[in-house]
C-alpha cells in the first residue's frame, strides 16, 4: 500500500473513532433517562437511541446500508435472529439491520469500557461464556424477553470466524432456546463486514457498502430438545451455501 493511501486510511479511522465517541456522548444522556424506565421499555428505548446513533454514524462515515429480504420479513412477528459473525463492526450491523424490538446476547467484558458499557449493558443481556453459572443465567433472561414477546439475537459461533471458511462451527444456545420456546430462527448473512473492517486489524475501517441479507425463517414447530442437532446443522446448511452463493469475500478455496 502507497505511503499517501495509508496517510489517508489513517485519517479517515481517527475521524470515525472520534465521531463514534462523540456521537456515544451524545446519546448517554438520553439513554441514562431511559434506563429509569426499566428493562423492557427502557431496554427498547435504549435500542431505538442505537438505531439514530448508527444512521448518524454509518452517514457521517460514508458507510452505506442495505437489507436485502430474499422472503418478506414481518417485523410484528417474534424470531431468534442468529447470524456469521466476522468482524468488529458487526454491532453496528445490527442495529441497521433488525429495525424492531430486539436483545442482543454480547460479551460482557465490552460492559466495562466507560460511558460506553453503560449503554451496552442496557441494550443487550451480557454473557461471560467462562463462567457456566453466568451462561445458564443469560439463558434465563433470553427465555424472559421471549415471553415478553421481544425477539433477540444471537452469533451462534460464539466469536469471531477466523478461518476462510463461510462459517465456523455452532454452539447449540440459539437452537436449544428457539425449541424450548418454539420461536422460530430468523437467518441474517452479514456480507460486507469482513470488508469494511476484517478482524485481524482493529485500525482498518474503511467506507463502503454494507449488505444484510434477510433468509427465509427456519420454523421449530413441534420439534423437541433431542432434535437441537439437527436443526442447528439446518440452519448452518442454509446460511453456509447462501454465503458461498453471495460471493463472501473471506471464502478461500
Amino acid at each position: 500500500m502507497r505511503p499517501a493511501r495509508l496517510i489517508l486510511k489513517a485519517i479517515y479511522n481517527v475521524y470515525a473513532m472520534l465521531l463514534f465517541v462523540a456521537l456515544m456522548f451524545c446519546v448517554f444522556p438520553f439513554a441514562a433517562i431511559g434506563s429509569l424506565f426499566g428493562k423492557i421499555k427502557g431496554g427498547n428505548f435504549i435500542y431505538r437511541l442505537c438505531m439514530r446513533w448508527a444512521d448518524c454514524w454509518w452517514f457521517l462515515i460514508g458507510i452505506s446500508h442495505k437489507n436485502i429480504y430474499e422472503y418478506p420479513h414481518d417485523k410484528n412477528k417474534q424470531y431468534i435472529f442468529v447470524a456469521n459473525h466476522i468482524s468488529y463492526i458487526d454491532s453496528p450491523v445490527i442495529v441497521k439491520a433488525i429495525r424492531q424490538p430486539v436483545r442482543v446476547l454480547g460479551k460482557s467484558e465490552i460492559s466495562r469500557i466507560p460511558f460506553f458499557g453503560f449503554i451496552y449493558r442496557k441494550a443487550i443481556i451480557t454473557v461471560d461464556r467462562s463462567s457456566a453459572e453466568n451462561r445458564a443465567k443469560s439463558v434465563r433472561i433470553l427465555k424472559s424477553i421471549l415471553k415478553r414477546r421481544i425477539s433477540i439475537f444471537m452469533f451462534p459461533e460464539g466469536s469471531f470466524n477466523q478461518t476462510y471458511e463461510p462459517l465456523k462451527s455452532f454452539y447449540d444456545g440459539a437452537f436449544r432456546i428457539a425449541i424450548e420456546t418454539q420461536t422460530p430462527i430468523k437467518p441474517l448473512l452479514f456480507l460486507d463486514s469482513y470488508d469494511r473492517m476484517p478482524y485481524e486489524y482493529f485500525f482498518s475501517l474503511t467506507p463502503g457498502r454494507s449488505r444484510v441479507v434477510f433468509l427465509d425463517e427456519v420454523s421449530v414447530e413441534g420439534l423437541t430438545i433431542h432434535q437441537t442437532q439437527e436443526l442447528k446443522k439446518r440452519v448452518y446448511d442454509i446460511m453456509e451455501e447462501k454465503l458461498i452463493a453471495y460471493n463472501a469475500s473471506w471464502i478461500r478455496k
